[in-house]
């Protein structure tokens, strides 16, 4: 499930909560203990999917962050954190792409083999 993709709870919830909450407030009522929770962040300290983050830690999920290189507050809080080793968006992006898709096919293979 992709958090980002509803754009009538993300304008929902901006509008009423604000922008920083967009994810902790669907993470609050989605996720469950045992989930796995991803964070994307080319900065890594995008207060937004922070929050979600550190929700998902509160409820038991597995947290996981795709970041750039830079040190970032993502990395000190995930469980597991990707590290794209440049410091340029587009590559950056480009790399945490190339890993979901990376992710998706091993999951699929693991299920449906």
């Amino acid at each position: 499930m992709a958090f980002h993709t509803n754009t009538s709870v993300v304008t929902a919830t901006a509008n009423d909560f604000g922008y920083d909450l967009i994810f902790e407030r669907q993470v609050s009522s989605l996720v469950n203990e045992g989930d796995v929770v991803i964070g994307i962040s080319t900065s890594g300290n995008s207060p937004n999917v922070i929050k979600g983050l550190e929700k998902a830690k509160e409820k038991g999920a597995i947290t996981v962050g795709f970041t750039g290189q830079k040190e970032n507050l993502i990395e000190k809080l995930t469980d597991i954190c990707l590290k794209i080793p440049s410091t340029d968006t587009p590559r950056i992006q480009e790399g945490h792409i190339t890993a979901g898709h990376i992710i998706c096919y091993l999951v699929e293979k693991e299920l449906f083999e």
